[in-house]
């Protein structure tokens, strides 16, 4: 999973991605600091992993993970070149998900390049160069596409036709992932790329005094939640400073620390879940002394798919699987105990793997 974390310069985006990432992006008070796009790869928070490996002491944990991109600072006229917008545009366009980092606090010390803080015009002006990238995009594919239906094949037809509607969407405003779409239009949307379909999580960048719920009362804030509501997108709260402190802690210290805040969970943690929610994704287990591993996969992989992950000689030659959830492995303390209580199914080829399923995968190539 690759998620783009965007927004306009001077927001907090490096700074975040600095904390989320540990990575060391460049951070400074100028528009433009960040060029070509800072890659962190980033383990996902999983204490199932933990508790599993308490149980079986592997020779090694390996968790899921999620790659983050962060790219330069967006302006106004962005699609037109304008700070080199063009090519931080393409780099958004190769992410499956994007993070709009939006700043939702006051602060004399750090410049806006707008002169003020308003969320929503900030959203919008990067959201308005997205549309005329993607509109762009449109026009360059439908003349290609008039080109080949002059043979009047119906896939050509019916792709121009949903390109049509994408493109009066956009004209109003509107961006593409809020359409509805039939199957064989998501397929060909996947190929499009456009910016505007891609999901969305805002991450509102609030002061380090308004967490753990002082943001509730910030206008800018619950302006900037009630937009996302209007757009389909999810929004959490994260204070990229705090952030920033929590990712120089070790775990016993992030725990004092974060208690302290009267925060449950880091802002990492929270984006995370939002990202596996939002692209409709889940992680199975596997577990032995060799290693304690987390996998991701679609909601609503079947077994032999999931087992594909591990290798392609697994979902080649399936037999069967050997499931039992995380919460009924950890309350029979072993993999013994439950299979003598009857907990550890025998799954064939049409289950379909739920979040938190310890598996064992049988195949014969």
């Amino acid at each position: 999973m690759k998620l783009g974390i965007v927004g306009l310069p001077n927001v907090g985006k490096s700074t975040l991605f600095n904390a989320i990432t540990k990575a060391g992006a460049q951070a400074a008070n100028y528009p433009f600091c960040t060029i070509e796009p800072n890659i962190g790869i980033v383990p996902v928070p999983d204490k199932r992993l933990d508790n599993l490996a308490k149980m079986y002491n592997p020779v090694k944990v390996t968790h899921a993970f999620i790659e983050f991109v962060d790219i330069a600072g967006l302006v106004k006229g962005a699609s037109k070149g304008e700070g080199l917008g063009n090519k931080f545009l393409s780099h958004i366009r190769q992410v499956d998900a994007i993070v709009h980092v939006v700043r939702c606090f006051e602060d004399s010390d750090i410049a806006h390049v707008d002169g003020s803080i308003n969320p929503i015009r900030d959203v919008e002006t990067i959201n308005l160069e997205l549309i005329f990238s993607d509109l762009e995009r449109i026009e360059k594919e439908m003349e290609k596409l008039k080109k080949m239906s002059k043979g009047g094949e119906k896939k050509y037809l019916v792709q121009i036709a949903m390109l049509e509607r994408i493109k009066q969407a956009l004209e109003g405003g509107k961006q593409a992932r809020v359409l509805d779409y039939t199957e064989d239009e998501e397929k060909y949307l996947k190929e499009l790329s456009l910016l505007t379909s891609k999901p969305v999580i805002f991450a509102a960048n609030v002061s380090e005094d308004d967490l753990p719920s002082g943001y509730l009362e910030s206008n800018l804030y619950c302006t900037l939640h009630e937009y996302a509501k209007e757009q389909k997108c999810e929004i959490i709260p994260v204070s990229a400073r705090i952030e920033e402190e929590i990712a120089l802690l070790d775990d016993n210290e992030k725990a004092v620390f974060l208690k302290d805040l009267g925060l449950n969970e880091s802002g990492l943690d929270r984006l995370v879940s939002a990202s596996y929610s939002l692209l409709g994704l889940i992680s199975f287990l596997t577990a032995g002394p060799p290693e304690v591993r987390a996998w991701t996969i679609k909601k609503g992989t079947k077994a032999p798919q999931a087992a594909g992950k591990i290798h392609t000689d697994f979902e080649r030659g399936f037999i069967r699987a050997e499931v039992i959830s995380y919460d009924d492995l950890t309350a029979c303390g072993s993999m013994g105990a439950a299979k003598e209580k009857g907990l550890v199914r025998l799954e064939g080829k049409e289950y379909v793997i739920n979040d938190g399923d310890v598996v064992l995968f049988r195949f014969n190539v």
